[in-house]
């Protein structure tokens, strides 16, 4: 008699990883000896985990990865990336780079990758600013409430915030590849705890994969699942940030996408805001 093994999947509750994780979720890929539990948690709560070593999957910010690059390797797919796009900072009126600086800022987590690119941006280490931590969908609330007077938003954010009475101070995206010949800016990906031997990891690398090619292949069957966490977006507007952040980078970074990391990762280092800049040990 075969026995099942479990592992704990840990993504956050937003369109793009449901959608991401619909062909696994909905039974419709073979899983062999493996069942997976899905344990649904914001992006900070995450990499806080991932520093404990808690879960066996994971979604994870890159910013994040060089925490825990001892305890995880990357999955080759699951990434999001933002691709001429990221994470932008919102606010009631524009404001100048300088201005932001001196600016209170409400982030959606000290170890995502947002806020490593708001650290670069402003060439101004966390010690430096400003800020308050507040979960990402309520940092629309905190600006209107004048907890802050700059948002950080991620997620579904980016394609709201006109309707919240927002504009935007800049996009940390077009500002990444304006600098890097183009490249995504690196946000999010899927890690598997080395405790786990490389056949395992292997394995649940085919899995992930088959999962994420399986909703592109179903996409309207993959968005409608992904609409109980959409939070109003409406079919249209849940399918284009579903297009966003689960694409060709998704099935495979690429030499291009593994290059952004190792940018951004270095560039954290040699500002002192990263531990370290860690070769990228992928699970092949």
């Amino acid at each position: 008699m075969s026995s099942i093994q479990t592992l704990t999947l840990g993504h956050s509750p937003d369109p793009d990883d449901a959608f991401m994780f619909y062909g696994l979720a909905r039974g419709h890929i073979a899983t062999p000896g493996y069942h997976f539990e899905h344990i649904l948690q914001d992006i900070q709560t995450l990499n806080e985990r991932a520093t404990r070593g808690e879960l066996d999957i994971s979604a994870i910010s890159i910013h994040a990865y060089a925490h825990v690059s001892e305890t995880y390797a990357l999955l080759p797919s699951g990434a999001s990336m933002g691709d001429g796009y990221g994470p932008m900072l919102v606010a009631r009126e524009a404001y100048s780079r300088e201005e932001v600086a001196a600016r209170r800022i409400a982030v959606p987590g000290t170890m995502t990758s947002a806020f490593l690119a708001l650290q670069l941006w402003l060439n101004r280490p966390a010690s430096e600013l400003n800020y308050v931590v507040v979960p990402f969908d309520q940092i629309f609330a905190a600006v209107q409430a004048g907890k802050a007077d700059i948002g950080l938003i991620i997620h579904e954010g980016q394609l709201t915030y006109a309707t919240e009475g927002f504009v935007v101070c800049a996009d940390l995206g077009v500002w990444w590849g304006s600098e890097n010949d183009g490249l995504p800016l690196p946000l999010g990906g899927n890690v598997i705890h080395k405790r786990h031997s490389l056949a395992v990891r292997q394995e649940i690398a085919r899995i992930l994969e088959s999962s994420i090619r399986f909703s592109l292949e179903h996409r309207a069957d993959a968005v409608a699942h992904s609409m109980q966490w959409a939070r109003d977006l409406g079919v249209d507007l849940t399918d284009r940030f579903v297009g966003m952040y689960v694409n060709h980078w998704t099935l495979d970074y690429g030499e291009r996408g593994r290059e952004s990391i190792r940018r951004f990762l270095a560039r954290g280092q040699a500002m002192g805001v990263v531990p370290h800049a860690p070769p990228l040990e992928f699970v092949e």
